[in-house]
């Protein structure tokens, strides 16, 4: 705080003796003293308030940034959820439908194919759908053994000729 010295002490001591005189300076030096204290205890209740203020002030922003990471988490998860559901409500009304065309087909009569190569068109454009219906046309005719190979493999050229991409999945 301030920077007295010993010198500096001495020479306000030898002051108060001249100026006090040395009846009145134990007095006075109590007196001073008295007042020093109640200056640092004044000083220390205030700077411990502040403190405690402060303290209370970070407190209370960890807790806000805590409250809003825990609100955030709560929204991300309640999205989550809804996401997953809304996958999930897609696979099983997906499931449902093919489950409706495989019964579909059972009654149709086109159940059993004979590659065992069953794939879901739904997701298969235009050209992909005649590539696999050729390749069915060609596993059916080499299973029944008629004489539809010719037809067969003409379906099949013209379901290549466009150039063979890959199935999605």
């Amino acid at each position: 705080m301030f920077d007295i010295g010993f010198s500096e002490l001495f020479l306000i001591a030898v002051v108060a003796l001249v100026v006090l005189g040395p009846e009145r300076l134990p007095k006075a030096a109590r007196f001073a003293g008295l007042w020093v204290r109640r200056a640092r205890a004044q000083w220390y209740s205030v700077r411990s308030e502040l403190e405690r203020e402060l303290a209370t002030e970070e407190l209370q922003r960890t807790l806000r940034d805590t409250r809003k990471a825990v609100t955030d988490i709560g929204e991300d998860m309640r999205a989550a959820e809804a996401e997953a559901r809304r996958e999930f409500d897609a696979m099983q009304s997906q499931i449902e439908r093919g489950a409706i065309d495989d019964a579909n087909s059972d009654a149709d009569g086109n159940a059993s194919r004979g590659s065992g190569f069953n794939v879901n068109t739904a997701s298969i454009d235009a050209e992909d759908k005649m590539l696999l219906d050729a390749i069915d046309a060609i596993d059916t005719t080499h299973m029944t053994g008629s004489d539809e190979s010719a037809s067969a493999a003409a379906a099949s050229d013209e379901a290549t000729s466009g150039g063979i991409r890959n199935v999605r999945r």
